[in-house]
């Protein structure tokens, strides 16, 4: 058995991991275009590539033992999880192709409202005071955010609704984890949901990029695997593991609220690397945002 997550953990970390998880991952649109290969491939390569790293890094944190198969439920739940985030990426990627890069980045964290649903209705949790003006503050800067950054038209109307589709399947993934996390430590559960992603994406890969690209490379095999090392290391290894750290020890509200550190961050490497100066409209959404994340954080007094 692999053993379990620590009862007393250095919770006080969970939420500066899950800010940070959340940043790391703002950068995982703009590696996806910069890759020489399909968008299912860099997906594919983004979790086989950090499979091995994440097996690697449980065996020198945890010990012989933390490599182990869990129980069967736990496996199932890791299995789950692996399928949810398999598609999660599948449907995102297409999407980043398809609709602004502002656009791919907003809609796919929607998660940041299903995750407080799903703590209402699944968890029977009752929001208080701060938590409930965090997420409307949260929602006006987001709606500060799409309104000037995103451009909705019908032109980007399919690669709209696949980011929208991707915060569904990002959503069922944190739920999955958090379970897989009651009983298995961060890394041990991440490396298994990451191989059974893998194991999903790869004959979606090989089906869709395998033709050959343009100058008769392959769409399938990269030609310059810095961007999809970096989708493995920087958006699998070091996003994931620090967000599958975090899930164990914060709300859903938080999570979800967590999550819109990356359009903030995007505004930033999309005035950066495509000239995409963010107006005052933009600056003052990216300000809510932050504001939300500290309400989210005060304590409630009722």
């Amino acid at each position: 058995m692999i053993p379990p997550a620590p009862s007393v953990a250095p919770a006080r970390w969970a939420f500066p991991a899950m800010v940070t998880g959340s940043a790391c991952l703002a950068f995982g649109p703009l590696l996806v275009r910069l890759a020489d290969v399909g968008p299912m491939a860099s997906a594919f390569w983004r979790m086989a590539l950090a499979a091995p790293l994440l097996l690697i890094l449980a065996r020198v944190v945890g010990g012989k033992g933390s490599v182990a198969l869990p129980g069967p439920g736990s496996l199932w739940l890791a299995g789950l999880a692996g399928f949810a985030f398999a598609g999660d990426l599948a449907v995102w990627h297409l999407g980043i192709m398809r609709t602004t890069l502002a656009n791919s980045t907003l809609l796919a964290n929607a998660a940041t409202f299903l995750l407080p649903l799903y703590g209402l209705v699944a968890l029977r949790q009752r929001l208080g005071r701060p938590q409930a003006l965090a997420l409307g503050v949260a929602a006006a800067g987001m709606a500060l955010l799409l309104g000037r950054s995103a451009e909705l038209s019908p032109q980007h109307l399919a690669g709209d609704l696949l980011c929208l589709a991707a915060a569904l399947f990002y959503t069922i993934y944190l739920v999955a984890i958090e379970k897989v996390r009651g009983v298995v430590a961060a890394l041990p559960a991440l490396a298994l949901a990451t191989f059974a992603g893998a194991v999903c994406l790869a004959p979606l890969a090989m089906f869709f990029d395998s033709s050959p690209a343009g100058g008769g490379a392959s769409a399938f095999w990269p030609q310059d695997w810095t961007p999809v090392l970096g989708l493995a290391i920087g958006s699998q290894v070091i996003g994931q593991g620090l967000i599958v750290y975090a899930v164990r020890h914060l709300p859903p509200l938080v999570i979800g609220l967590s999550l819109l550190v990356q359009p903030a961050i995007s505004a930033g490497v999309g005035a950066i690397r495509f000239g995409e100066v963010p107006g005052p409209w933009e600056l003052a959404g990216a300000a809510l945002v932050v504001v939300a994340l500290v309400i989210a954080r005060l304590p409630d007094r009722a």
